[in-house]
């Protein structure tokens, strides 16, 4: 089973080796993995999806918490999050299948963001589940090349039901 954990770290050298070799150093398998600072500069923000079931994923979170350089740890249950993938995929794509990329896109609401002759590159954010559904639309075109970010998530507001 797959969770979703965020940690709040210090932003200083060498803590994301310490979270990822303790990780590794357990044999906990990482799914995806994603750092990147907060609006406060002295914190980043990792995000990591751990593949396990309940006993392992205790395990994960109590040796997270106790990492040096370690503020915040939280596990997030089904629905406590607002979860969102990003993905960049160049396709080939000539003057006849063109429009058909492009329909997909509008479906999905994805982004040409680079065109030319014999390519494009197209930008798409959702859940896991709407990447897998344009991952699978286009997939019957040459994909040239993809990077994903893997999951970000923050907590859901507890006062707030909508999601835009």
């Amino acid at each position: 089973m797959k969770h979703t954990i965020s940690v709040l770290v210090e932003n200083k050298f060498g803590v994301l080796a310490r979270v990822a070799g303790m990780f590794s150093g357990r044999g906990f398998n990482i799914h995806s993995l994603n750092v990147a600072p907060t609006h406060d500069r002295s914190l980043s923000r990792i995000t990591v999806v751990a593949v396990g079931d309940d006993p392992i994923l205790e395990q994960i979170n109590n040796q997270l918490q106790k990492q040096v350089n370690v503020n915040q740890v939280v596990d997030f249950k089904r629905g406590e999050a607002v979860e969102r993938e990003l993905l960049l995929v160049k396709l080939a794509a000539d003057s006849e299948n063109r429009s058909e990329v492009i329909q997909i896109c509008d479906i999905f609401r994805a982004k040409i963001i680079n065109i030319n002759r014999e390519s494009v590159i197209l930008e798409i954010t959702g859940d896991e589940g709407k990447v897998r559904a344009f991952l699978d639309m286009i997939g019957k075109f040459e994909i040239v090349e993809i990077s994903r970010t893997g999951k970000l998530a923050l907590e859901r507001s507890h006062q707030s039901a909508y999601e835009i």
